[in-house]
């Protein structure tokens, strides 16, 4: 059974540059009371996820231990902000937005390498780019 925890995790990939800038800035702004990790420095068992999971996407784990992934990931942590970054997050809960997003997350997750700040080391390996 995972850890449950009184905040919620958020687990980002800390080798990849435009992850770690994207996760340092919107969290500036948002300032969502939950903890930031690079996945490469977390018991990711303790949070019941694997490693192949969090290498493939941001990862939003609630107290409950819940885990949510990509788009909807970014969903509950803009939900979490509250105030008015509820409403974008409430919105990428919903059909169609919700596919859209995704889409869109998996889309940029693929060519994270190739975003402004990305480098080699952020493209995801062949088995990581589906889904």
């Amino acid at each position: 059974m995972p850890q449950q925890s009184a905040l919620s995790v958020l687990v980002y990939d800390g080798d990849c540059a435009f992850c770690a800038t994207s996760v340092r800035h919107f969290m500036r702004r948002l300032r969502p009371k939950c903890t930031v990790v690079p996945w490469q420095f977390t018991d990711l068992d303790a949070l019941g996820v694997t490693q192949q999971r969090a290498e493939h996407e941001l990862l939003y784990i609630v107290p409950t231990g819940t885990v949510y992934g990509g788009a909807q990931a970014v969903a509950k942590l803009l939900l979490r902000a509250g105030g008015i970054w509820a409403w974008p997050g409430g919105l990428l809960t919903l059909p169609p937005v919700r596919w859209i997003a995704h889409g869109l997350y998996r889309a940029i997750a693929t060519h994270r390498d190739r975003m402004p700040g990305g480098s080699p080391m952020c493209a995801l390996t062949a088995d990581h780019r589906s889904g």
